[in-house]
């Protein structure tokens, strides 16, 4: 059950519905018979850095002297953070200079599939007791799966289901994603309590 919910946490996370207007919008100039490969490129990109993160990332954050329950506090913060622009959008963060060339690495690996909240979501994963790292690795990949399939449909999507389907969408993985941030709070706050008594 924790790889089905882990999946799940890190597709909410990674927000691949979210994704699809900027990865449209920045592969637009792009020839058609060449972004396919650009995309997938760009996703092996991203899971290689987020693998290292799975399997690096505990110790980091070990040589920094981060709790687990500072980690938990603060991930849950984050990705309250996250599930809020999820349901109240704004603006990008491309700037058309990102837009004028073929993306490599920046911006669709790396903020927008790899971004800060899924490296800290993976850490807090891995972070866990009696975490396998193997059960780790198989709940991002199905993630990443998933969010591969998505994207690669981005543009039959877009046209099937259109702008506002796509932000309801966004807006109700961001509502699912609000409650387990609160979830995640108060298991950091209880873990905090434990540890102090």
């Amino acid at each position: 059950m924790n790889i089905i919910s882990d999946a799940i946490t890190l597709l909410l996370v990674m927000d691949p519905f979210g994704n699809i207007p900027p990865f449209l919008s920045i592969l637009s100039h792009v020839e058609a018979t060449r972004r396919r490969q650009v995309l997938f490129r760009e996703m092996l990109f991203a899971l290689g850095i987020l693998c290292i993160f799975l399997f690096f990332g505990k110790y980091l954050l070990d040589a920094m002297h981060i709790s687990e329950p500072a980690l938990t506090i603060s991930g849950g913060f984050i990705l309250f953070l996250i599930a809020i622009r999820m349901i109240f959008p704004f603006l990008g963060t491309v700037t058309p200079e990102m837009a004028a060339e073929e993306p490599f690495i920046v911006p669709l690996a790396i903020p927008m599939v790899a971004g800060p909240s899924t490296m800290v979501t993976l850490i807090l994963i891995a972070s866990r007791p009696n975490s396998h790292r193997l059960f780790n690795f198989f709940a991002l990949f199905a993630a990443w799966i998933v969010s591969s399939f998505i994207l690669v449909l981005s543009e039959r999507l877009a046209s099937w289901l259109g702008d506002k389907v796509l932000k309801a969408i966004e807006r109700f993985m961001g509502m699912i994603l609000t409650t387990m941030a609160v979830q995640m709070l108060l298991d950091g706050i209880q873990h905090y309590i434990e540890f102090v008594h």
